[in-house]
């Protein structure tokens, strides 16, 4: 491939409906579209899912931009891609910025399997033609409006449901939760919003039969979750602690953990994230995809890496409609009883909506090679 243009957009949509976590609260999404395109005109697209504040990760939107402008962007102008394996090696000597890095990445793959005229699920290495998907459920006014949204998840077929908690409001609610739904998998996500300290209260959790309880410590910590996954039944799976394939290696060596969330994001790319499947795989630890409220272009890359074996349990892909007014890919992204039907034309799958994107976007730079 030789990359002719790289054009950064910043987009802002608005959510349908709030979105809530122990991190805080979300109503509109702030996101960098990518696009990259070659000599022949083909474009390929993917997005960073850096927020514009650092209260997820350190990484923000603005920071980003500068990251991708000043430092990968010129990495990628030096010499022709054989294959987007090498984007990662390109960045590597670049230390963290792995949502920047990710965002690049993604692109090249899906130009790259554009090229190849395959589906980016093939050409990662997929097997799967449907996929399994989950809700999320994020903190709710009460635990009332936490069973409708449920209810109504589980009426729409979805297969795992996904309760959001934090300090004074995890146990009370998770029980009502399990009371009302006594047999549907469930489990519950912290987002960090606990220390070692509240052990004894997050082993009360065992009772409810969750399928696994979501970084419940510290966002950067291995040490103390593997205490904690001493001293609890319910599996703990680790999300924000995990970059690389090596802090992966080191969660298993620990006992830390039992299940890994893959977000593309978060670990530099879609190479890094074949190689902690990869790793996963070997270890008996399964995976799933989860998700950071992306529009239809970051779900269609999210699809395309949960076809590969290992991602044995539902991700957080749900359907474009429950999130966004309207999505900026066509067709928009449709879950029937909690299945995605992955796309098998070139690339990801999903057309960019050129006028919704060209409505929502507040910023553009052309970027030429």
């Amino acid at each position: 491939m030789n990359i002719k243009h790289v054009i950064l957009r910043h987009l802002k949509m608005d959510l349908l409906h709030p979105f809530t976590t122990s991190l805080g609260k979300e109503v509109d999404r702030d996101f960098i579209l990518v696009e990259i395109q070659d000599e022949d005109g083909r474009s390929g697209w993917a997005e960073s899912v850096a927020c514009a504040d650092p209260f997820y990760k350190e990484e923000t939107l603005k920071t980003n931009w500068h990251i991708m402008e000043d430092f990968l962007i010129p990495l990628l102008q030096q010499t022709e891609i054989q294959h987007p394996d090498e984007v990662s090696e390109r960045f590597a000597h670049i230390r963290g910025n792995y949502m920047a890095k990710a965002a690049l990445e993604g692109a090249v793959w899906d130009l790259y399997a554009r090229r190849q005229n395959l589906s980016l699920s093939k050409a990662l290495g997929g097997s799967k033609s449907q996929i399994e998907v989950g809700l999320s459920v994020g903190i709710q006014p009460t635990i009332d409006e936490t069973l409708r949204k449920i209810e109504a998840g589980l009426n729409e077929g979805y297969k795992r449901i996904k309760i959001k908690i934090k300090p004074s409001w995890d146990l009370n609610l998770t029980r009502a939760v399990r009371n009302e739904f006594p047999s549907i998998p469930l489990m519950v996500d912290a987002n960090s919003a606990y220390t070692l300290a509240d052990a004894d209260h997050l082993a009360q959790l065992d009772e409810f039969d969750l399928m696994m309880i979501e970084q419940p410590l510290a966002h950067d910590d291995l040490i103390d979750h593997a205490e904690l996954q001493a001293r609890m039944r319910t599996p703990i799976c680790l999300d924000e602690s995990i970059h690389s394939a090596e802090d992966v290696r080191k969660a298993i060596k620990l006992g830390s953990t039992q299940i890994i969330n893959i977000k593309i994001g978060r670990v530099g790319g879609l190479t890094e994230a074949k190689k902690i499947h990869d790793l996963c795989q070997t270890h008996g630890v399964p995976v799933w995809c989860g998700g950071m409220l992306e529009s239809g272009i970051g779900r269609a890359h999210n699809i395309a890496i949960t076809t590969l074996a290992n991602f044995t349990l539902p991700g957080d892909t749900a359907a474009s409609s429950k999130y966004w007014p309207r999505d900026i890919v066509h067709p928009e992204i449709t879950v029937d009883n909690g299945i995605i039907s992955v796309p098998d034309t070139p690339g990801i799958g999903y057309e960019p909506d050129h006028d919704q994107i060209k409505a929502l976007t507040l910023h553009e730079k052309v970027y030429t090679c």
